[in-house]
């Protein structure tokens, strides 16, 4: 089943950042998983916008979908090291 929650409000720590839903649920993951918001200033993570299905950093060039956050997923984006 999908999920139909969308995001309400997003904060951080120090090392991680937690979305509010509207179904009241609150995910929490580490900044880790996704490198661009980790190495971000602090006033460049709070520049961001909330859509039905996720959370959009325009200036960062991230997008993390809600549905993405309840799946566990990570940055899908990071370059993996390749096998000789």
């Amino acid at each position: 089943m999908t999920s139909s929650a969308e995001p309400t409000s997003v904060r951080f720590t120090d090392d991680s950042f937690f979305v509010e839903l509207d179904d009241g649920r609150t995910i929490g993951v580490p900044l880790a998983w996704f490198p661009r918001l980790l190495h971000a200033k602090p006033a460049q993570r709070e520049e961001f916008s909330l859509s039905r299905t996720g959370i959009h950093w325009e200036a960062l060039d991230e997008d993390i979908s809600v549905g993405g956050l309840l799946a566990g997923q990570a940055d899908l984006t990071r370059v993996r090291a390749e096998a000789a």
